[in-house]
């Protein structure tokens, strides 16, 4: 194996398989990427066996067509300390010896055989749809930071994705839910898909994300049983799926909220964000006191002190209420509008937080006990 490959082409490749490797694996062909050059092109993949991820690097320059497989952090690491815009050679020189070569720099790297790489065929051809990156993007932008940490309960860890009908238009429709606050934002689709309602995992949310954040064009996303996979241009993300079932979200939804906060967003954002400094863990709640088209700020924390901070808002009753300054800054830092609207019942019960700048996601947050 004998090719030549541009700095920048190999470094975004590397960098998105760090996301995949497990920085501890038992096994240490899984902390190896497997390089192939052939046809012109360098497909790299990595994976930690419920993640697979494939990358193409097209038109490089090859001279002799093979394949092996190096580590992954150890090559990353000296790629992209390179200069960027220049050529890096690539030789396998004996099976287990990688040659990288860039200016004046010369790196031999350790190999392992390809053939113990793992790798799946699974015929995915099923149930397929095409979504703009964009979109797709949106709802895990707008999901992930209500996914649960809690490992006890797994089918909460992820997002769930399923395809919801109303009024005859159909939807792609995620949701996210801690149990303390809950997301759910769809876009619509031009049909009706055939699409099994699927968990997908925190892991493969994030790196999805990642890949999207660089990419403008369509993903092509098909799923069998346990597996769902993501077809961009140059790469394919293939992940294993949360076997669970995910909570009936749509009986949480607070149906009966009829007092209305409308308050400018970056105004509302910076205040929570401000009061909230008060406190080390963010962990205190910031509280509520409403009056008419006034609201009060506050926050207070035995060891530190406490910050209050008063708005003007639209609001026509008296409440007083507390929330996680975390929730509402993860909330209010997603939304496109120019105001935020949140809708409470009372103290006790969870607000609703609507974005007039996309009516298509909502979000509910818990309030503080005490």
């Amino acid at each position: 194996m004998k090719f030549n490959v541009n700095q920048q082409d190999l470094q975004q490749a590397l960098n998105y398989c760090q996301g995949v490797i497990e920085k501890r694996s038992t096994l240490p062909i899984l902390s190896n990427i497997l390089l192939n050059a052939q046809n012109s092109k360098l497909t790299i993949t990595a994976t930690d066996l419920d993640l697979i991820f494939i990358h193409e690097v097209k038109n490089i320059e090859i001279l002799e067509e093979g394949k092996t497989t190096t580590t992954s952090s150890i090559m990353y690491d000296i790629i992209r300390k390179f200069s960027s815009q220049k050529k890096i050679n690539l030789t396998l020189k004996e099976k287990s010896k990688l040659h990288v070569e860039s200016e004046k720099s010369f790196f031999n790297l350790n190999c392992i055989s390809p053939s113990e790489f793992p790798l799946t065929d699974e015929k995915f051809n099923d149930n397929e749809f095409l979504i703009k990156s964009k979109q797709l993007l949106k709802l895990l932008n707008k999901c992930k930071f209500s996914i649960s940490n809690d490992e006890t309960r797994h089918y909460l860890s992820g997002i769930y994705f399923h395809q919801t009908e109303v009024e005859d238009k159909n939807y792609l429709t995620a949701v996210a839910t801690d149990s303390h606050r809950m997301s759910i934002s769809k876009i619509r689709l031009e049909s009706k898909i055939n699409f099994e309602p699927v968990i997908l995992p925190k892991k493969t949310i994030f790196q999805l994300c990642s890949l999207l954040d660089n990419y403008d064009g369509d993903v092509k996303i098909s799923n069998i049983k346990s597996k769902i996979k993501f077809e961009l241009k140059n790469s394919v993300l293939i992940s294993k799926l949360i076997d669970g079932k995910f909570p009936n979200y749509i009986q949480v939804i607070p149906k009966n909220n009829q007092k209305k906060l409308e308050v400018e967003l970056k105004l509302f954002l910076d205040s929570v964000d401000r009061v909230a400094s008060v406190s080390l863990d963010k962990k205190d709640g910031v509280k509520f006191q409403l009056t008419k088209d006034n609201l009060s700020l506050s926050v207070n924390n035995a060891n530190s002190g406490d910050g209050n901070e008063i708005l003007v808002v639209n609001f026509q009753s008296d409440l007083e209420i507390s929330f996680n300054s975390r929730y509402l800054i993860d909330v209010a830092s997603q939304l496109e509008g120019e105001k935020i609207e949140i809708f409470f019942s009372d103290s006790g019960s969870p607000a609703l937080i609507k974005d007039p700048g996309d009516y298509d996601s909502i979000f509910v947050v818990m309030p503080m006990k005490g």
